[in-house]
């Protein structure tokens, strides 16, 4: 149900953009206690230029749009974050590459691209308090889920709450990687903010297809 083009691939990103703006000040506020209180501006910044770069190339294949994304927050994030979300987009482009249009399955199927990208990209794993202790879990339930049977949103539901259930985690967690790696035993008790970050995108994802697949059933009718 329902067939998604890169218009709404751009309609996707403004919505993710939009919560990582509304959480800006409370990611700045996790980040300022075990790093340099600058994700949340990255995040938001990151996620608006690319809505900027992705508005006007909406006659592209999803798969461009995607790869247009992820070389833009690149450029707009320095630091850790951009080439672990450029990676992450490169991978979900790859993944659907060659499709004219995506299924609510092409993108419930984001969170493991993304999950494998920033993998791949930042070498850290579950349990070193990082980002990866919310995608990991998160890319683990859509995997099972679909599986199961479950509907894509359904499946977002579940990635939402592993991550969360993930990003909490997080605060029982010594960082092993990254700059909140030096502060050893003083990063206990903390939430890692990638990790905060990472239940904000999967939850606009979330949000964003069941609004979609809501709009399309009313039209049906």
């Amino acid at each position: 149900m329902g067939e998604f083009t890169s218009r709404h691939l751009v309609d996707l990103f403004r919505l993710i953009a939009l919560r990582l703006s509304e959480a800006r000040r409370e990611l700045g506020a996790l980040d300022g206690a075990i790093g340099d209180a600058d994700h949340g501006n990255a995040m938001a910044e990151g996620f608006a230029a690319v809505v900027q770069a992705t508005s006007a190339e909406d006659v592209r294949a999803p798969s461009e749009i995607m790869a247009i994304a992820g070389r833009s927050f690149l450029s707009a994030v320095g630091a850790t974050t951009g080439p672990l979300y450029a990676s992450a987009m490169l991978a979900a482009a790859k993944q659907i590459e060659g499709k004219t249009a995506l299924s609510a399955a092409d993108v419930s199927g984001l969170v493991p691209a993304f999950a494998e990208g920033i993998a791949k990209r930042g070498k850290a794993r579950p349990g070193d308090k990082t980002m990866m202790d919310a995608w990991a879990p998160a890319a683990r339930a859509v995997n099972e889920a679909a599986k199961a049977g479950l509907s894509a949103v359904d499946q977002l539901r579940r990635a939402e709450a592993a991550a969360t259930e993930g990003r909490e985690a997080t605060r029982a967690m010594i960082a092993a990687v990254g700059r909140a790696a030096r502060l050893g035993a003083r990063s206990l008790g903390h939430v890692d903010p990638g990790a905060a970050s990472t239940v904000i995108i999967i939850a606009a994802l979330q949000e964003w297809l069941g609004l979609q697949l809501a709009t399309a059933d009313g039209e049906g009718h």
